[in-house]
């Protein structure tokens, strides 16, 4: 399966997102390719962080060059990591996603966002099929007296064209420590809040993989 974890902000947490879920796939025993079209090249960044601690299991990274469908048939999983920054390449991308995720930060901008991002989606593809639109909160609230990660919640479900996944990643330190350390969260705290979010969100994602 090709799946472009994408949306129209930076700062969303697309590239965190993407080296966690490359780590789990690859923990689950599946052929995994990431695909780095950011030019900022984050993820190949903590990628090599990776390799260069010698942790395992080793991640394979690609830049926009890997953006080649007969690759992408050959692999279990890719995830393509893509922004607006390259916009050639998100279209590419987006021609050749099975499933776009959309990670979602808990605000109205974001929001407005996600529905702009759906349009673009629409527009790059024309008469092609649609590939399946995912999106979830990202960075949401910790504290329950604040509601904005509700609130963006209630906006996602009724937006067309999407299915909202109600798994929620919070804004949490261990996040940033993944990237700057190589390791995924759930390496990182196995036992802490921040790896039971993203575990729910992966099961949600890739339930297929949970199977024996």
């Amino acid at each position: 399966m090709i799946t472009v974890v994408g949306s129209l902000k930076g700062g969303s947490g697309k590239s965190t997102l993407t080296f966690n879920l490359a780590v789990w796939l690859a923990m689950a025993d599946t052929d995994v390719v990431l695909v780095d079209c950011d030019p900022q090249a984050t993820l190949t960044d903590v990628v090599e962080v990776r390799t260069e601690e010698g942790y395992d299991p080793r991640i394979k990274v690609l830049d926009s060059d890997g953006l080649d469908a007969a690759l992408a048939d050959e692999q279990g999983e890719m995830l393509i990591d893509v922004g607006t920054a390259d916009i050639e390449s998100l279209k590419k991308a987006l021609k050749m996603a099975d499933r776009v995720v959309i990670p979602v930060p808990p605000s109205q901008a974001d929001v407005w966002s996600t529905q702009r991002f759906i349009r673009f989606v629409e527009e790059a593809l024309g008469d092609r099929e649609m590939p399946e639109l995912v999106a979830f909160i990202n960075r949401a609230d910790t504290h329950r007296a604040i509601r904005e990660s509700d609130e963006a919640a209630v906006a996602l479900i009724s937006l067309p064209g999407i299915d909202f996944v109600k798994q929620r990643l919070c804004q949490r330190t261990v996040f940033r420590r993944s990237f700057s350390e190589g390791l995924a969260v759930f390496e990182l705290d196995p036992r802490g809040k921040a790896s039971r979010e993203f575990n729910s969100l992966t099961a949600a994602l890739y339930p297929q993989h949970l199977r024996a």
